[in-house]
């Protein structure tokens, strides 16, 4: 069987295996998170040896020619030597310029970088810090017409780079950015086609950048707008939304909270009020934000509603400390 070898020590790999499964049943910690070649989490470098054409399928072709590959998406077909990427080929210097706390558990940063960064609203960022801790967050922002990057961080109870992020980090401080990554974007065409949004907690973020995204495109079909929290004071960015229904009469905004006091906002988890909503669902598109669980059941109601699969985009927070 192929060796993989780190930092100087061969492990072999089990049959049908990935570089991820190998390095971590031999005890070797390196960075992973949701082991679907989604989040670029689990990046390594191949210094010896020819790593899968799928292990690189969503790397930038300039990382791509350099050898990086996904460890969790790369079955080895004969020896790898392997290591971390190298921070200067990966990663640029983003800067804090704005730090605003939108909940009591949810804050918002603003960064600029050193470099341009050419991304979709709606897609995610790596962020690692000096104590090495990566993480994977959102973009709310929207190249176009905002100045500097923006992401939306929940403090979670056993999360440690959301309570540094929260406590620790601010305006003036540097932190290593990688990215852009995700397939969860507006594309032109189609404009008049209905639009459903649901997003939990801050699976908001990316679907504000989305909902720009389409109106700056032009898009004139209705735009449904669900976000679920379990108490009113977790709907942050509420009169921001409300706004922008107001001013667009094509945008639907909907706050819904799963807890008793319910207030004016519809009662219920999210996805179970859009489904309400929204019992056919033939024709339209729909992006999906939040808890993996949410996002599973939501996708397959939705099908069974007459949703096409490739109409659906999500987005399943795959850790705890997204």
């Amino acid at each position: 069987m192929p060796n993989i070898t780190y930092q100087g020590k061969a492990y072999s790999a089990e049959p049908d295996e990935t570089v991820l499964e190998t390095l971590l049943r031999n005890g070797v910690l390196v960075p992973y998170s949701c082991g679907a070649g989604a989040c670029h989490t689990c990046m390594l470098h191949c210094q010896k040896g020819d790593v899968t054409e799928r292990s690189q399928k969503d790397i930038k072709p300039a990382l791509k020619s350099l050898n990086y590959f996904l460890a969790c998406q790369c079955t080895p077909e004969s020896d790898l030597e392997v290591a971390l990427p190298d921070d200067e080929d990966v990663y640029v210097s983003a800067r804090c310029v704005e730090k605003q706390q939108l909940s009591p558990t949810v804050w918002r940063f603003r960064f600029e970088i050193a470099v341009p960064l050419f991304y979709h609203a709606g897609q995610f960022v790596n962020l690692k810090n000096e104590a090495g801790w990566l993480r994977s967050y959102s973009l709310s922002s929207l190249p176009v017409e905002d100045e500097h990057l923006e992401i939306q961080v929940r403090r979670m109870p056993e999360g440690q780079m959301s309570h540094w992020l929260a406590d620790d980090f601010d305006v003036g401080m540097h932190i290593e950015l990688e990215g852009p990554n995700g397939h969860c974007i507006y594309t032109d065409g189609e404009a008049e086609k209905p639009i459903l949004m649901v997003g939990t907690g801050t699976g908001l973020a990316p679907l504000i950048g989305i909902l720009r995204d389409a109106l700056h495109q032009g898009h004139s079909g209705p735009i449904h707008l669900y976000h679920g929290a379990r108490t009113q004071d977790e709907i942050y960015l509420h009169d921001t939304l409300n706004e922008l229904a107001q001013q667009h009469s094509n945008v639907h905004y909907h706050a819904c909270i799963s807890g008793d006091d319910v207030g004016e906002m519809k009662a219920g988890r999210a996805a179970d009020v859009a489904m309400s909503d929204h019992s056919d669902l033939k024709g339209w598109r729909l992006f999906l934000c939040g808890a993996p669980e949410m996002v599973k059941t939501m996708r397959k109601n939705a099908f069974l509603a007459g949703a096409s699969m490739p109409d659906i985009s999500a987005d399943a927070f795959t850790t705890p400390e997204h």
